[in-house]
């Protein structure tokens, strides 16, 4: 079997993540590593590489979680607090 693909793999750093996704690096770091982005750690230093089409795919569930929660949570919905019980 050779190790020849025709997919092409874009690689991407947790720095430039959290840049497309306007969010900082720190966070971006967290979701690489919770695993919510899929990610290698390669080299000595432990420096982490995304796979675009992971990110995307990572990315694309995001928003469909998101789609769920606003569906379950509908805005304007009756939140009022019963304060009958509070001492």
């Amino acid at each position: 079997m050779s190790l020849r693909t025709t997919r092409r793999l874009t690689i991407s750093t947790a720095v430039v993540l959290g840049e497309l996704l306007n969010v900082s690096e720190t966070q971006a770091y967290a979701l690489v590593r919770s695993g919510t982005i899929p990610a290698i750690k390669v080299g000595g230093r432990g420096q982490w590489r995304i796979e675009a089409t992971a990110a995307e795919t990572a990315i694309q569930k995001m928003y469909a979680d998101t789609a769920q929660f606003v569906q379950d949570h509908p805005y304007g919905a009756d939140t009022t607090v019963d304060d009958t019980e509070i001492d």
